[in-house]
């Protein structure tokens, strides 16, 4: 289903997670009404297992003069509840970095959604190591970096890639069906600021033409996952996923064009719980207020 803005998406946010005991929702709402802000939506859960409370709260100040200050009046508060917290005016748009290697889906995908605005981001770079995309890249007006990666200049291509991160103040790097494994060193230094798309099978295929192999196993369900990028490849903490089913009489091709339509829609989903600050992490959980 097509997510849209909503007008409570252009609202300020709180995010915050710490041990959970009494009187938190108590003592934040209470910062925020004495500080003239109006709380217009509020989600909160507490993981049994690791007794960690989390919530998002988005509220709408008076006065905005009042917004530079809010962050150094709240630091009492999080100091009392031991909160890791977070405060975000959405009317600053995420600056996104997009890779990608020869399969352009959910990178045309990405460019579609930011230059109609339902994707509310930046895009000031696309990172390839093949040249196939860089006339799409033109024609949105984004510059494309092409830096070629081989087991001898892996090192210095990524090094190449956070001078570019770095450079730009990219706030969140998407691999967009990127074909390289990030190293280690790479994965650390984009830690909570990277999302891959992969496809999901049961039972699981890799390697080369996944989606034919899953054609030859009469797989009957397509799925994709998105996910924060870490050492473990694939494995990392799960944002989004869902499935589409693949009747008999899809062939290859078929399989292939419903597994790249659902990678895309995954990925989109994904990306705008990130940047709305609906992802939190809880080890190597999510928790995500919709």
């Amino acid at each position: 289903m097509e997510q849209h803005l909503s007008p409570r998406s252009r609202d300020y946010l709180l995010t915050l997670s710490c041990p959970d005991r009494r009187g938190i929702v108590h003592a934040t709402a209470g910062f925020l009404s004495e500080n003239g802000c109006n709380i217009v939506e509020s989600a909160q859960f507490t993981d049994p297992r690791s007794g960690t409370f989390f919530m998002r709260v988005a509220f709408e100040p008076e006065d905005a003069r009042v917004w530079p200050e809010l962050g150094a009046r709240f630091t009492p508060v999080a100091e009392q509840f031991r909160m890791a917290w977070g405060l975000y005016d959405p009317r600053l748009k995420p600056r996104l970095l997009l890779m990608v290697s020869r399969f352009g889906h959910c990178l045309n995908d990405i460019l579609f959604r930011c230059s109609t605005g339902t994707l509310p981001v930046e895009i000031p770079a696309i990172v390839s190591n093949h040249r196939d995309f860089e006339g799409l890249a033109a024609h949105y007006g984004i510059p494309f970096h092409h830096l070629p990666v081989t087991p001898g200049t892996k090192l210095r291509q990524e090094a190449r890639l956070l001078e570019i991160v770095q450079a730009e103040r990219v706030d969140l790097v998407v691999l967009a069906r990127y074909m390289q494994v990030l190293s280690d060193d790479l994965c650390r230094a984009l830690d909570g600021r990277a999302i891959n798309i992969h496809h999901s099978f049961l039972p699981s295929f890799k390697g080369a033409k996944p989606y034919h192999q899953a054609y030859e196993r009469g797989v009957k369900l397509i799925g994709a996952t998105a996910h924060y990028v870490t050492r473990d490849l694939d494995e990392g903490p799960i944002i989004e996923q869902d499935v589409a089913r693949a009747e008999h009489s899809l062939g290859p091709d078929d399989m292939v064009a419903v597994g790249r339509d659902i990678e895309s829609v995954v990925l989109a989903r994904a990306l705008r719980l990130h940047i709305e600050r609906r992802v939190m992490l809880s080890g190597q959980r999510t928790v995500i207020f919709r």
